[in-house]
């Protein structure tokens, strides 16, 4: 069925080859792969170091595989499923199935790739990773309708996210762990708050057009410190599993730095005043992933994991 948009705006010329992949990259957003990855390779090289101190490449680029795998998935299901809505904000209304740079079914031909290259890692992973990689779909598809029966679909968000460390850690030894679980809730809260950062730039268009959400239900002030109280669990969280993980002394001054940069984003952000938002949501919370990792991994080389 052809949606409203496209029914106005129409699917415009037909891209080469070339354009309709770098169109479908810039529909998923490849380039955010780097707010979860970081958390991943942390709980794969722990899990490694626990087991054997060895990092085994293989393994690892089937993790990397199958995270971006996962999250291309999710994103291209995102976008297909808000289309109409994206359509109706002001802020989304150049999206690439907006516009027509994308049609629905090169979207849904994207999606179901991915989709199927992530089964196919997860499989030459393990046993359990193959029969739990079915359970991980299931809110990356959800998400995109929360927001149309919950004030709380950053909620959703963070629990699709917390699926990455977890199954990272189940990747490089085929059992459940705690830990992971853990850094995996440290990796939701942290995504869910910043998600209620970044909603709060369309609280009108989603009053008008019935998009639920914190900020458009509670206000942004309310978001806002939502958001502070994430980051305060997310930090609680992440000691927690530095605790529980007998991370050293790199590890430390890494969380150190998340906290400092936590600050900063929070102080930029104001509830009269959103113009620092995209400084808060991107290029923060992408060094809070990389610089943290940074540490990580220089934690475990120092404490004897051998490349």
């Amino acid at each position: 069925m052809t949606s409203a948009a496209e029914g106005v705006l129409g699917q415009g010329p037909a891209p080469d080859s070339d354009g309709k992949v770098k169109s479908f990259l810039r529909l998923v957003m490849i380039e955010h792969s780097v707010f979860a990855l970081p958390f991943a390779y942390t709980a794969a090289l722990t899990a490694m170091y626990q087991v054997d101190k060895n990092i085994h490449w293989w393994t690892l680029f089937l993790v990397t595989v199958c995270m971006v795998g996962l999250r291309t998935f999710a994103m291209a299901c995102n976008r297909i499923i808000d289309r109409e809505i994206d359509a109706r904000n002001p802020r989304t209304a150049n999206r690439e199935l907006v516009t027509g740079a994308v049609s629905v079914r090169s979207a849904w031909t994207g999606a179901g790739i991915a989709v199927v290259v992530f089964l196919g890692a997860a499989a030459l992973l393990n046993p359990l990773c193959l029969a739990l990689a079915p359970l991980a779909v299931i809110p990356m598809v959800v998400y995109p309708y929360g927001k149309r029966f919950t004030n709380f679909p950053h909620a959703i968000l963070g629990l699709a996210q917390a699926i990455g460390p977890i199954g990272a850690w189940l990747a490089v030894t085929g059992e459940w762990s705690w830990d992971a679980v853990i850094l995996g809730l440290a990796v939701g809260v942290w995504i869910g708050g910043f998600d209620l950062i970044f909603a709060c730039q369309d609280v009108q268009a989603d009053r008008a057009h019935g998009v639920m959400s914190v900020p458009a239900r509670f206000g942004i002030p309310a978001a806002l410190w939502g958001a502070r109280a994430s980051a305060v669990v997310t930090t609680g969280l992440l000691v927690w599993y530095a605790l529980a993980t007998d991370a050293g002394v790199f590890f430390w001054v890494g969380l150190v730095i998340v906290v400092a940069a936590f600050c900063y984003e929070h102080s930029i952000v104001k509830p009269h005043d959103l113009s620092r938002l995209n400084r808060a949501f991107f290029t923060v919370n992408g060094f809070i992933g990389m610089a943290l990792f940074v540490c990580a991994l220089l934690d475990l080389l120092v404490r004897g994991l051998t490349p």
